[in-house]
């Protein structure tokens, strides 16, 4: 019970304090109604109290008839205030009139407006007597605002629905650029590699018949094990060179311009050239990076983020430290970290996750003598 409390939210959270904020609008007819007494004070209550309920259900329903309903009731409830109260209440309209451009439908949109148009002006003809001139051309103008604002919400939510599919259709187009691109490389290092290292295996097999029998033979075989070998480095560094590489350096000028742009402030600290740094080891510190910046921007509510890379002989540390909100399990389980984690274990680095005063990731990856060598070798 409690834990369903803690998780209960009047609102949906993608909306901000937005829904809160329009609130304060209800003071008027509250007011109104407050001055009455007996039942009809006590019916004005309940009829404000449901307009709230209206207002929630209109945030929260995804269902067309669902949100049709509480769209209607709502109508009604401006109806009564308006006509058995006071006048002042079908400002209320304006609640509703913000709800008709959720319509996506072209028909229901115009059915809604046409319904929301009687329910403002019936109440103006039934107080048609009551009014003079000023207060006529006062009401006048707000009755026009409420049937035009409609429009202007309704094409600012076609636009955000359409921005949001350009999202996801972006997303789609580089998660296929990256499977293509895995497929790609898979294909390539099963046919370049995958005869060379099949002949190292048999060859180590034949030298490990061979060493207690005919030793000359067994030393031959392994000068042709080394030579094959080496084929099969240049073979890799082939591939690799045709990948598009991206430095650590292109990739931290990149980090900034997308933290800038989320409005979280942003520090470097270290040499970003990595002078001596094998290619293929830059490139998936490059995407490591920008992976954990993506979950910066994504999920931390950070206002600052450094970035320190350290080149430490024999090894190099990257740590991406936010002031945010930490991470929280999902988060932590996500593909994003486990990404990290499968590009690391490429070139034996590791990643070690801190969740205190904000987020930091420490990655560290080994640079070996071998590697080095590897990289400027024949």
């Amino acid at each position: 019970m409690l834990q369903k409390l803690k998780e209960f939210r009047a609102f949906p959270a993608r909306y901000g304090f937005f829904p809160y904020v329009f609130l304060i609008y209800l003071f008027m007819p509250a007011y109104y109604i407050s001055i009455e007494q007996g039942w009809k004070q006590t019916l004005g209550i309940g009829l404000l109290l449901l307009f709230l309920v209206t207002y929630r259900q209109l945030y929260n329903t995804f269902d067309k008839n669902s949100y049709t309903f509480w769209f209607v009731v709502q109508i009604i409830i401006v109806l009564i205030l308006a006509i058995s109260y006071n006048l002042y209440n079908l400002f209320l309209g304006f609640f509703s009139a913000h709800f008709i451009g959720w319509y996506q439908s072209k028909l229901s949109f115009y059915r809604a407006l046409g319904l929301f148009g009687l329910a403002i002006i019936i109440p103006f003809l039934v107080k048609w007597d009551t009014l003079i001139i000023e207060t006529i051309y006062f009401y006048s103008i707000f009755m026009i605002i409420m049937l035009i604002s409609p429009f202007g919400i309704r094409s600012m939510n076609s636009r955000m629905e359409l921005e949001k599919k350009l999202e996801e259709a972006n997303e789609q187009i580089e998660e296929l650029v990256k499977r293509e691109e895995r497929m790609r490389i898979a294909r390539d290092l099963h046919d370049t590699l995958g005869h060379t290292l099949s002949m190292i295996t048999l060859k180590s097999q034949l030298v490990h018949k061979l060493i207690s029998k005919d030793t000359e033979k067994a030393k031959f075989e392994t000068k042709e094990i080394e030579r094959t070998s080496r084929s099969a480095l240049r073979q890799v560094r082939e591939l690799v060179s045709d990948m598009r590489a991206i430095t650590v350096a292109e990739e931290l000028i990149e980090t900034e311009s997308i933290l800038h742009a989320a409005g979280i402030s942003f520090t470097f600290d270290g040499d970003s050239k990595l002078e001596n740094i094998p290619l293929l080891t830059q490139n998936i510190l490059s995407l490591c990076l920008k992976e954990g910046i993506t979950n910066v921007v994504k999920h931390s509510q950070a206002k600052n983020c450094a970035v320190r890379l350290l080149n430490h002989p024999g090894e190099i540390e990257l740590s991406i430290h936010d002031n945010g909100k930490g991470l929280n399990e999902n988060v932590r389980d996500g593909n994003g970290l486990k990404g990290i984690n499968e590009r690391l274990r490429l070139i034996d680095g590791f990643v070690k996750v801190i969740s205190q005063n904000g987020t930091k990731l420490m990655i560290t990856i080994p640079i070996i003598a071998k590697e080095k060598k590897a990289g400027v070798g024949s």
